[in-house]
């Protein structure tokens, strides 16, 4: 084929497919632009998730009559001047691309007056062509008002989620952006109803409760900088950057990291590294495979920064990022450890949970039994397993590499102790055995609940009270999204307004110390597909109820719950692996063991 310009309508809807994913980018680009027009008041609506509509009114500088044209023409843009500038942005937006890349896609409508104009302009765009341009009386400011998303891309729609879905990633949007700039008052609309509203107080303690709710807000420990470069280990001209914030106590934790919110110079971005500082600030202070929450702003020179990595700016590169990684990390640090004990803006004290293997201690010096230590292990080695295979955490590297076991049924084996709270010791016909509890017991799980599923007869267990869900907007997405085939699966579930549920009953294998944070970390794999390979939703729905319920690795079992496991797992259909892949035994022959010990 040929090498040929392609049409500027063609390429018009490439280069917007780098911009706008969903209508959450289109809102996330429309909220820059106010926020760089300086607007102290931005109201957004949207309908079926942004599809049918997304309007964004602010009160900023608005667009002077004879610009207004030029605002939707690729590459233009009033942010940079020359190339020079691109070594210091000091704005959100930059490119030029965004309002050309919406227009491409959708029907734009643009109402805009600077303050020193005294008629506005109304622009018409269909499919990024302009068809219609005249003067119209508004207030001072900007209203941008996107119909049909998608409506000339079929193929974008297909990827599209629910409407509730969609609507919560505009929600995740506006509540970072609220947090980013507490002086401006923020509000979210959703078909009518008014999902979000921030004060605008300027104070982000106040748009932390906004965010998150007061409860969270109140296990929440201020984050400030408080050292020099020379503390931090940097050269007397170097240039810190200021970290401020909040960061939680170590009991509020979550599933994943998506609870750390970064942003530099007031943008929102995602850095691996510095959500790992974060993480490292907690050592020894969360429960394996959990996660902060935490709200880490940092101010430092735009020269030390290039936002210009990818098409969203979501992405930055530091000149200097051991330094900018030591100092969130110290700064947090600090917060847990120096702040941990003050009273909270409230005047609450501030209290945090023993460390488990001090409690596991004081447990065992008090005298209370085996009993009662095992119900506190379980409690609080609830989380995920740790990380490595059995042969390289213990130190068995020299046996020749274990197999897998099966994958027909298992012989008989007869339990003989655990290893690490972690693994089962079994003995067989042809050697020894090593079964991961966790991965073993999600599978018991996972074929027993998928037995009940399909013959209907899932079983259920009342909660004592009904509790109720009060969750994020994304995760409420997923829940509405799911909401019958988790009803199915056992849950009795119903929406009690807004963004909450009302829980009457869970499944009766999900036997948890704490049912809410259950139900939360598996509306979270969900939303990650946390299942890639399941063949149906109704199997990965299943799957991440019996990752939750499964007894975890740091797990003490008795012996009769040893034995019951294992027999357990000699009768599953597939038991040599876990519903999601991993393996839930392995196999030393008798002949592997005598070669390790030099018997042959």
């Amino acid at each position: 084929m040929a090498i040929r310009v392609l049409p500027p309508e063609v390429a018009g809807k490439i280069a917007a497919g780098e911009v706008v994913e969903r209508p959450a980018s289109v809102v996330k680009e429309l909220l820059e632009n106010s926020l760089d027009a300086g607007a102290t008041d931005i109201r957004v609506e949207i309908r079926e998730g942004g599809r049918r509509l997304i309007r964004v009114t602010d009160n900023g500088s608005g667009i002077p009559a004879e610009e207004a044209p030029l605002a939707f023409a690729r590459h233009a843009t009033s942010k940079l001047a020359d190339v020079s500038d691109l070594a210091r942005i000091g704005t959100l937006g930059f490119r030029g691309e965004a309002l050309a890349s919406i227009a491409a896609v959708s029907q734009v409508t643009l109402l805009t007056r600077p303050r020193e104009q005294n008629l506005g302009q109304l622009l018409r765009l269909d499919g990024g062509q302009l068809s219609r341009q005249e003067g119209h009386g508004c207030p001072a400011g900007t209203i941008v008002t996107i119909e049909h998303l998608f409506q000339n891309v079929p193929a974008r729609l297909k990827f599209l989620r629910q409407p509730r879905t969609e609507a919560g990633h505009v929600h995740t949007i506006i509540a970072h952006y609220a947090l980013a700039y507490p002086g401006v008052r923020t509000s979210l609309t959703i078909d009518g109803r008014q999902a979000f509203q921030s004060s605008g107080g300027g104070n982000l303690y106040d748009a932390l409760i906004a965010v998150y709710g007061l409860e969270v807000a109140e296990q929440m420990l201020e984050v400030v900088t408080t050292e020099s470069p020379e503390v931090a280990g940097t050269s007397a001209g170097a240039d810190t950057p200021s970290v401020t914030g909040y960061t939680g106590i170590p009991s509020l934790h979550r599933a994943n990291r998506r609870y750390i919110t970064l942003f530099v110079n007031r943008r929102w971005i995602q850095d691996r590294s510095l959500s790992y500082a974060v993480a490292q600030a907690y050592h020894t202070l969360l429960p394996v495979g959990r996660h902060p929450v935490a709200v880490v702003m940092l101010e430092m020179d735009p020269a030390e920064v290039d936002v210009n990595v990818h098409p969203t700016k979501r992405e930055v590169k530091f000149r200097d990022g051991r330094t900018v990684f030591s100092s969130v990390q110290r700064a947090v640090r600090h917060a847990l450890i120096e702040r941990g004990s003050v009273s909270s803006p409230h005047g609450a004290p501030r209290t945090w949970p023993t460390p488990h293997w001090e409690r596991r201690q004081s447990l065992v010096a008090a005298g209370q039994g085996e009993q009662v230590d095992a119900q506190m292990a379980m409690e609080l080695y609830r989380t995920g397993d740790k990380a490595g295979t059995p042969g390289e955490q213990f130190g068995l590297s020299a046996i020749d590499s274990p197999q897998p076991v099966g994958p027909v049924r298992l012989p008989l084996l007869r339990s003989i102790g655990q290893v690490g709270q972690t693994y089962v010791v079994a003995e067989g016909p042809q050697g020894m055995y090593l079964i991961d509890q966790h991965a073993a017991h999600e599978r018991v799980l996972y074929e027993q609940l998928m037995g009940e599923v399909k013959q209907e007869v899932v079983k259920s267990q009342t909660l004592l009270e009904p509790m109720t869900l009060d969750l994020d907007p994304l995760l409420a997405g997923i829940l509405a999204e799911h909401l019958d085939r988790l009803n199915h699966a056992g849950f009795e579930l119903e929406p009690f307004g807004g963004t909450s549920y009302l829980m009457r009953a869970v499944p009766s294998i999900l036997v948890v110390p704490d049912v809410r944070a259950a139900v939360l970390d598996i509306l979270e794999m969900m939303r990650q597909g946390d299942d890639p390979l399941a063949s149906q939703a109704e199997e990965q729905l299943v799957s991440a109820v019996c990752k939750r319920a499964a007894i975890k690795a740091g797990q003490t079992l008795s012996h009769e719950e040893m034995q019951q496991l294992v027999r357990q797992l000699e009768q599953c259909e597939a038991p040599r692996t876990c519903p999601h892949g991993r393996p839930t035994i392995l196999h030393f022959s008798v002949e592997h063991l005598e070669k390790a010990f030099g018997r042959r």
